[in-house]
């Protein structure tokens, strides 16, 4: 009886070994999104130079909808307890048709290189900005900066000259990037799936061939919202390839065992579970910070992860329905407590032109309900229950905690994930939207970790 326990183990443990090995690296899923069957003929390689344009066409049905808008009179006192505040909409609608310059925003949009290409059978758009300069001997490093929802490659716009130029900016120099920021397939200007299951894995899939096919056998990976989950897949993907991995958001989506009691003993026995004081402040207590509050903002996950075309088709008709949905976000995910604000404490942080030219990007090019639909396809089947969500990261990992993000990840719970943290820092202010908000903070802590990884040539000792 004893020997055939031993064998049992014995294989039971083999089994884990083995598949663990053979799990370390993510399949890259080589798809086909574009319309009807995959044609036999070679794909076109081509890559072509973008502008963002608006017809006159397209700005009159804009500003018809706009005089047309139907507006709810708020609550009392009701601030942004409820959404966005109405009293406040009407503010907003009233600078988008008399103040707010679209044609000087594109402008602004095509101030930097912007391109296309098809991959997998759909239209990828990126902006691809180079240094305007470099020290003798040395060369740009490639960043890839992914986005997520309901943002859009314009986040990054503040950010860009910050590495691209960072001496300019009194940075370091010691490192200087170029910068791919790819609009993610069904936002903004890349052209949308045309089939079921596009996920994160898809999106890593095509953003590593586009990658390749600029011409990069390395590179750095940054993101925050889906740019997180993009990014870490990528790195699943293709490990060898990426130097390293930088995120502003973190999340672990497969929770073990330690994980829920550390939630129930952690605010008392914080160094049991690796939990600094700062972890302590963010998390606890753990019902009004984290059971509560996923409660509260998470309706809007359910409804695009269960029926997004439904409130999409809404939002597509209507530039005011559109701006009033995505505002809420910047309003809660920028600081939640500005729920307590009439305005959302909207312009705190950012300025309407760049909130409205965010909007714009989702009006013009039509793709609130493809950008919906990500959710669907990447949660349909249950967190937890996807293949890249257990296998670890082993890519050279740093992380930026902003305070206001809406939930915290500890360090403790992301070095199950991500086994390779040579950097993590908690950031003195800023939210969910970090590139836009902070550019300078998040900026200089990519400088610090691409400088820990380059000084120590971290991503060669990956397979060690």
């Amino acid at each position: 009886m004893l020997l055939e326990v031993f064998l049992v183990l014995g294989t039971v443990i083999v089994y884990f070994l083995l598949s663990k090995k053979k799990e370390e690296t993510l399949p890259f899923k080589d798809g086909w999104w574009g319309k009807g069957q995959k044609p036999d003929t070679e794909e076109d390689t081509t890559i072509w130079p973008f502008k963002v344009e608006t017809t006159e066409e397209e700005l009159s049905d804009l500003f018809r909808r706009l005089d047309q808008a139907r507006f709810t009179e708020p609550l009392e006192n009701s601030f942004f307890h409820y959404g966005t505040n109405s009293a406040y909409l009407r503010k907003v609608v009233s600078y988008w048709k008399n103040q707010f310059n679209w044609k000087k925003q594109v402008e602004v949009l095509n101030k930097y290189p912007q391109f296309k290409t098809k991959i997998q059978g759909i239209d990828i758009h990126f902006v691809h900005v180079k240094p305007p300069h470099l020290p003798e001997g040395q060369s740009a490093k490639p960043l890839l900066m992914v986005h997520g929802w309901p943002g859009s490659f314009y986040e990054f716009y503040k950010i860009i000259p910050l590495l691209t130029d960072p001496a300019s900016h009194g940075l370091s120099d010691e490192h200087i990037f170029e910068v791919i920021c790819p609009s993610i397939p069904g936002y903004g200007f890349s052209e949308a799936p045309h089939k079921k299951g596009f996920n994160s894995v898809s999106a890593a899939s095509i953003f590593y061939e586009l990658m390749l096919k600029l011409g990069f056998n390395e590179f750095y990976a940054q993101g925050g919202d889906w740019g997180w989950l993009i990014c870490t897949n990528l790195a699943q993907i293709a490990p060898n390839h990426m130097k390293g991995l930088h995120l502003n958001l973190a999340s672990v989506t497969n929770m073990g065992f330690i994980h829920l009691v550390s939630i129930l003993l952690g605010r008392y026995l914080p160094g049991l579970f690796g939990f600094q004081d700062e972890d302590v402040r963010r998390m606890f207590p753990f019902l009004k910070k984290g059971l509560y509050r996923i409660l509260l903002e998470s309706g809007y996950a359910h409804i695009q992860a269960t029926k997004p075309d439904t409130v999409g088709c809404g939002l597509n008709d209507s530039p005011v329905g559109l701006a009033a949905y995505i505002l809420e976000k910047f309003s809660t995910w920028t600081n939640l407590e500005f729920h307590n604000l009439e305005d959302g404490g909207l312009e705190r942080k950012f300025n309407l032109d760049d909130l409205l030219t965010n909007i714009m990007i989702y009006w013009v090019s039509g793709c609130i309900v493809s950008s919906m639909r990500f959710y669907k396809e990447n949660l349909q089947k249950g967190i937890g229950t996807q293949k890249h969500e257990r296998l670890t990261v082993q890519v050279p990992t740093g992380i930026a905690s902003f305070p206001n993000e809406v939930m915290h990840t500890p360090q403790a719970w992301a070095q199950k994930k991500y086994t390779n943290i040579v950097s993590f820092h908690f950031m003195p202010q800023g939210g969910h939207f970090a590139a836009l908000e902070e550019p300078e903070l998040l900026a200089e802590d990519i400088l610090q970790f691409v400088g820990k990884v380059e000084k120590e040539q971290l991503w060669r000792k990956k397979g060690d």
